[in-house]
């Protein structure tokens, strides 16, 4: 059979298999009784909602993985990184999941991301940055850690990190699909759930994805980001040069890190531990300009869209990036996080 074919047949299927896991857990909130276990923390909105959305997650994911068996050659799927990420994402999703009935320790967290960061590496998925391997250890570290708290933070408003996340996913498969790429696999296990989520996550939401889902998410752009782009492994063209990844990396993950980069500098210029929750997110900021939250969720969409379009775009060698295209996505960088930062100390928080 057609490997396009069997794509589409198992996309369709995990999209309808995780939107009826979605709905069962909607219908059936009332009795299992998954909320956030402090709802006296500072949040956007009521944090009495069902946070399911991450156990859909990581059922998809499991399904999914199961279900290539049967089309793959499975001495091939138990590759290093694939066991790495199986593993990771296993141990993001259940440290998300008791930190929203335990609500845990930040250092419990940063412990837990840690350990996945040390098996990335374990297993080979570390970032080759340095001629020092122990700063190349100590930058994996600093990246997973800082990824999953961003995906973390980011979930702070209705269906923002699931449709950031969407686009950053999206963006990549078109291309892996054009190309034919086989690490297509990927983003079509994850792409199902976070869509059919999306139905009951827009605004107003019905059911969020809690820390369960975000640490999930967080754990798999944590190791898709060091595999895709900063080895660029998934990939028979040779590897950019540092400033090129970087910029690379900073165009597909530009929503998240200038959130939290924003949140994190005001908070300490406030005296205020960056870790814990409040209404001072740079979404947060573009209601009070007057968005409203689904037009909030809309602009950070289309800006994570056009970002990731680019990063594919010189990523697959189709815009090559001369000095005049190294500038301009320095420029289109920097002014997409000085506007969200800039509109954080300008606009009245109420």
């Amino acid at each position: 059979m057609n490997f396009n074919l069997i794509l589409g047949i198992f996309f369709i299927a995990l999209l309808l298999i995780s939107f009826f896991i979605h709905r069962y857990f909607f219908v059936r909130s009332k009795t299992i009784l998954i909320k956030k276990a402090r709802t006296d923390v500072v949040r956007w909105a009521s944090q009495t909602k069902p946070i399911l959305g991450g156990v859909t997650f990581y059922f998809s994911f499991l399904i999914g993985t199961v279900a290539l068996f049967f089309f793959t050659d499975y001495e091939n799927l138990l590759t290093p990184v694939n066991i790495a990420v199986f593993i990771a994402v296993t141990i993001a999703f259940l440290m998300g999941l008791a930190d929203d009935l335990l609500s845990t320790s930040p250092y419990f967290r940063f412990l837990m991301q840690t350990v996945i960061a040390v098996l990335f590496i374990y297993f080979g998925l570390e970032i080759h940055f340095f001629q020092n391997e122990y700063l190349n250890y100590l930058l994996t570290i600093f990246w997973v850690v800082g990824i999953m708290n961003s995906f973390n933070m980011l979930d702070n408003m209705d269906a923002v990190t699931t449709s950031v996340s969407l686009s950053i996913l999206l963006v990549l498969a078109v291309f892996l699909f054009i190309e034919a790429n086989p690490f297509i696999i990927l983003p079509v296990i994850i792409l199902p759930a976070l869509f059919s989520f999306l139905i009951f996550n827009w605004y107003p939401a019905k059911m969020y994805m809690g820390d369960n889902g975000s640490q999930f998410l967080g754990a798999v752009f944590a190791g898709a980001g060091i595999f895709f782009f900063w080895q660029q492994a998934a990939f028979t063209m040779p590897v950019m040069s540092r400033l090129e990844t970087v910029l690379i990396v900073a165009l597909v993950f530009l929503i998240p890190l200038t959130d939290t980069t924003t949140v994190t500098i005001n908070r300490i210029l406030a005296g205020k531990s960056p870790f814990e929750g409040g209404k001072d997110h740079t979404t947060h900021f573009l209601v009070y300009r007057g968005f409203s939250e689904p037009k909030a969720a809309l602009f950070l969409l289309a800006i994570s869209l056009i970002s990731n379009l680019f990063a594919m775009l010189f990523l697959f060698r189709i815009i090559f990036f001369t000095t005049a295209w190294k500038v301009g996505a320095i420029i289109f960088i920097s002014f997409v996080s000085l506007f969200l930062y800039g509109n954080t100390r300008v606009t009245k928080a109420k």
